[in-house]
């Protein structure tokens, strides 16, 4: 079966948990004692496709692990600080995050409208 969809699917839920993550460290950029949010998604996809597993469905067939299982995780950086009052927000970084965020949103979208302009094609002739 086609993963692509639940790919693209999980891909998007992570970049907007991303975005609001992002969107709430830069809302607490002088919040005394507050650690920087981060969303993990890539590297957990990468990790789970070059493990490559199969795994077992039947006694007698063998199938591909499913990539679509991989979420997105949140995680607190906690071994910096930025400022005096322990605050780990650098602004900069994270209006970088969004504009790379935002440009990996908008790739996604356009992967997904691709997949489903080629279905639309297949069924329409």
């Amino acid at each position: 079966m086609d993963q692509t969809f639940g790919l693209i699917k999980n891909a998007l839920n992570a970049a907007e948990l991303r975005q609001e993550m992002i969107s709430s460290n830069i809302a607490n950029v002088n919040t005394n004692g507050y650690k920087v949010n981060k969303v993990e998604f890539e590297s957990l996809l990468n990790s789970a496709s070059n493990g490559f597993s199969l795994m077992k469905t039947d006694d007698q067939h063998f199938g591909i692990a499913d990539l679509t299982d991989v979420q997105p995780i949140v995680s607190k950086r906690t071994n910096t600080s930025i400022k005096d009052n322990g605050n780990n927000v650098d602004i900069e970084v994270e209006m970088m995050d969004q504009s790379e965020n935002s440009l990996y949103y908008n790739a996604l979208v356009a992967q997904l409208n691709t997949k489903y302009s080629m279905l639309n094609s297949v069924i329409t002739k």
